[in-house]
């Protein structure tokens, strides 16, 4: 694939891949966004409340009707979070040009949809129309209260909320519903004008159109963007270290019929200076894979638990492991999760565990290249870090990875808090297990 990033317009960079290899080209805008209790439920709705209608196609109808026309395009709106950045904006994908029997410029009318979206929506008297609003609204507030539904991603919300209090990731990529249901037409207006001037905006293209198409397509979508003093401030905030010298545990009561057990640790040291492929290497030795020391031996040999896994949130500094456990094994488990590490920690690696590792991860990120949205995952996280390493780059770099750096980010990892989910009806306390 040929890469190419540059700033297109005071504050908005473009990202493209040039590639033959899909059927249909990509098109994503995101506004970036400092994570923030205040404003996370904002940021979260407007998005949502732009695709209801533009000036000139006022309603969801009219818009459905122009994909149809525009040969089954899609566009959707996108909320999400990359460490403690929140990236709010749209998703396209349409039929590539080349493929269809004339050429139909496809590029440029779904990049010209995306521009009036986010500049130019349906309004009234210059204000977001109440009606939509308050639809939306109400849809996000039952987003946040489904969340509860699904138990495991909620026990590590929960963990992390109760890790980082003062932290700006406990608010959640969609806020909380508090702050949801106080959202007012007028007030969401004032933000998305506020966001759409100082916002850096990152735009992503994927297909076989040439940079020079690519950029002057949306260059043109995009005219009349107010662009005044832009947020510069933009990133997340690392603890290195534990906020106390014991892990803090909580413990929260609902019904439920399965346990869930959450553990946070910081990364400590290995963040001064992160080492992407080590990260994910130790995690994947650890409980990032099927072949990891948490699924072989507490879920498995041990019997332990139903399932338990690691994840990284390696911008933020975390790694946070999420198991289902029996009420009476939660205990036993948390004791032979903290082993596992441990024994990570004694140089308990074997060269058939890291190589598994190593695979693990080299197969995920060369299975990105085979998915134009998991591309554009990749390239946003890596362009709010700070880098342009391609999945290709970390895949390859895998292979340098020894036993002796999963060791030593191990060595380096701090637990800070633990979370149980047990039976009960709506008590939380801070018991311990």
């Amino acid at each position: 694939m040929d890469y190419r990033r540059e700033e297109l317009l005071p504050g908005v960079w473009l990202t493209a891949l040039r590639t033959g290899k899909f059927k249909t080209g990509t098109l994503t805008l995101t506004l970036l966004s400092q994570l923030d209790a205040e404003t996370a439920s904002m940021h979260a709705l407007i998005p949502s409340v732009l695709r209801r209608g533009t000036v000139s196609l006022p309603d969801m109808e009219s818009i459905a009707s122009r994909l149809d026309s525009l040969y089954g395009a899609q566009a959707e709106s996108a909320v999400r979070r990359v460490g403690e950045v929140q990236c709010s904006g749209f998703f396209s994908s349409f039929p590539e040009d080349r493929l269809l029997p004339e050429r139909a410029s496809l590029l440029r009318q779904v990049s010209a949809l995306l521009g009036e979206l986010l500049l130019r929506p349906n309004t009234r008297g210059g204000l977001l129309l109440p009606d939509y609003v308050n639809s939306e609204r109400d849809k996000l507030c039952e987003r946040i209260r489904a969340q509860k539904n699904d138990k495991d991603s909620y026990a590590v919300q929960r963990l992390v909320q109760l890790m980082c209090p003062c932290e700006a990731v406990a608010a959640g990529t969609l806020g909380s519903e508090e702050s949801a249901e106080a959202i007012h037409y007028t007030k969401l207006t004032r933000r998305w004008r506020e966001l759409t001037a100082a916002a850096p905006i990152e735009l992503f293209y994927c297909g076989s159109e040439g940079f020079g198409a690519v950029s002057d397509a949306l260059a043109e979508a995009l005219t009349g963007l107010p662009r005044g003093e832009l947020d510069a401030d933009i990133g997340t905030d690392v603890r290195m270290n534990a906020m106390e010298s014991a892990p803090r545990e909580f413990t929260d009561h609902m019904d439920v019929t399965q346990g869930k057990l959450a553990m946070g640790w910081r990364l400590g040291e290995s963040m001064e200076e992160p080492d992407v492929p080590a990260l994910l290497v130790f995690n994947a030795v650890f409980g990032g894979s099927v072949t990891s020391k948490l699924f072989m031996n507490v879920r498995e040999r041990l019997q332990l638990c139903y399932y338990a896994s690691s994840g990284l949130d390696w911008q933020k500094g975390l790694l946070l492991v999420s198991s289902g456990v029996a009420f009476d094994k939660l205990g036993a488990a948390r004791d032979e999760i903290f082993a596992q590490l441990e024994a990570i920690k004694r140089g308990e690696v074997t060269a058939e565990e890291l190589e598994a590792a190593r695979l693990s991860v080299r197969n995920r990120y060369a299975s990105m290249g085979d998915d134009p949205f998991a591309l554009e995952s990749h390239y946003l996280s890596m362009n709010i870090a700070g880098s342009d390493a391609s999945p290709e780059d970390i895949a390859a770099a895998c292979d340098g990875v020894t036993a002796e750096d999963v060791v030593r980010i191990a060595q380096n990892t701090d637990c800070d808090a633990i979370y149980y989910l047990k039976a009960g009806e709506g008590k939380s306390d801070d018991d311990q297990a």
